[in-house]
């Protein structure tokens, strides 16, 4: 049993220094461990700013999605799994924890929010979309 246990903690390292993707999901992520998953290309998460409309259309990160705090558990459940990897972000680090725990209350399981915003993710040099990028 403890080769098992040894093989899987070996093939656990293997992957964290491969793949960018956290092995374990953390309620807060840092700007440069989100980018780190985005230059990797990983597929397998979506990134959801609940700002307000004009601010994400000037300027929010590249392939980020818009909800307001009032659409976003409705069209999250038309539109994703539950067991999504979901980064929320903000201005302000209250807006984006309230929009994580609606998510978390309605039965999200990897929800996490971004530290520090939209100022975090252009200070580690994200790549950004809109008018203003």
């Amino acid at each position: 049993m403890s080769e098992i246990i040894n093989a899987i903690d070996a093939t656990q390292e293997i992957v964290a220094e491969v793949s960018p993707a956290p092995l374990t999901f953390e309620r807060q992520t840092s700007a440069s461990d989100l980018k780190a998953r985005l230059d990797w290309g990983e597929p397998a998460f979506t990134i959801i700013d609940v700002r307000d409309r004009e601010s994400f259309n000037d300027k929010r990160i590249q392939g980020a999605i818009h909800c307001t705090a009032d659409e976003l558990v409705k069209r999250v459940q038309q539109t994703l799994e539950p067991n999504r990897d979901i980064y929320v972000y903000a201005d302000e680090a209250g807006a984006a924890i309230n929009a994580a725990s609606r998510l978390d209350q309605a039965g999200y399981e990897k929800v996490a929010v971004l530290e520090g915003g939209i100022r975090a993710w252009l200070a580690a040099s994200g790549v950004v979309e809109g008018r203003q990028a």
